[in-house]
């Protein structure tokens, strides 16, 4: 074999074991999503019976109908839409103009603020819940939409600041200074120059919040008591009763509850794609 085709044969060999290796990740974790679609087509009467099946031998949609129109579903699942929905548009919104004041500008206290807000970040939120609820009670903000948006946004807003900050971080103060030269406000250059370029960094904020919100269990569970406010991750335990787990509908209402999710970051995915890659490359 001469040198150029050996240098070929290991060019398609380093390819190709990379297109492996990720065609295995990628197998890998879809691989529970399948398996969630197909317990949720599955029949009861087989779900048991068939033993290990990569699909059913037949299919219903008897989980989904259930799901949508016999139970409480739709309820949390609203409630989870406005949750999260608020707590990442109120959470982007306060780490924008938080992670520039700590990017553009040197204050006293500065460091002591950034370091309290690192420090809420170390502590297992179990030791949160009773200090929490001892906080919310006397204002009746327990067993309510309104306190789990504050108590979201409050756990999410650190995070939230850091990242916007290393966007803000990464544009020139020139552009600011050029405008503000040109007789614009600090607000108007922000509004018009520094907002715009940061908009992937604003899609990741934001993705990153609602996912955080949509998904969340611990604080739903234990700051809401009636079902009038609960959201989908405390309504997916409604399917558990003393005795059995309805796998079937836990799984279809599993599977209906990705599709805001998934709606969401189709929406966001152009500026999300820049944000995640932004400072990879420099010069």
């Amino acid at each position: 074999m001469t040198l150029t085709g050996q240098t070929s044969a290991r060019k398609w060999l380093y390819w190709g074991s990379h297109y492996l290796m990720i065609a295995a990740f990628v197998i890998f974790a879809l691989f529970p999503l399948y398996w969630l679609l197909k317990v949720s087509v599955t029949p009861n009467d087989i779900l048991y019976t068939e033993g290990v099946r990569m699909w059913p031998s037949r299919t219903t949609w008897e989980n989904y109908t259930f799901v949508l129109t016999q139970s409480n579903f739709p309820h949390y699942f609203l409630n989870s839409v406005i949750v999260a929905g608020t707590t990442a548009i109120v959470t982007t919104l306060v780490a924008a103009l938080t992670g520039y004041a700590f990017s553009r500008f040197a204050f006293r206290g500065k460091v002591i603020i950034v370091a309290l807000m690192l420090i809420t970040q170390m502590f297992p939120l179990v030791m949160l819940i009773a200090p929490i609820f001892k906080i919310l009670a006397p204002l009746g903000l327990t067993d309510s939409l309104t306190g789990l948006i504050i108590v979201y946004t409050a756990f999410n807003v650190p995070f939230a600041t850091f990242l916007m900050q290393s966007f803000f971080d990464g544009i020139p103060k020139d552009l600011e200074e050029a405008a503000m030269i040109d007789g614009n406000t600090r607000f108007e250059a922000f509004r018009a120059i520094i907002l715009p370029l940061t908009l992937p960094g604003v899609a990741a904020t934001l993705g990153f919040v609602f996912t955080a919100a949509w998904s969340e269990l611990l604080f739903a569970l234990m700051l809401v008591s009636s079902e009038s406010a609960s959201t989908f991750p405390v309504g997916l335990l409604s399917f558990v009763s003393k005795f059995s787990v309805d796998f079937g509908q836990m799984m279809a209402a599993g599977v209906l509850a990705l599709i805001p999710a998934c709606l969401f970051f189709l929406l966001i995915q152009r500026y999300l794609v820049q944000g995640l890659t932004a400072g990879a490359v420099k010069g």
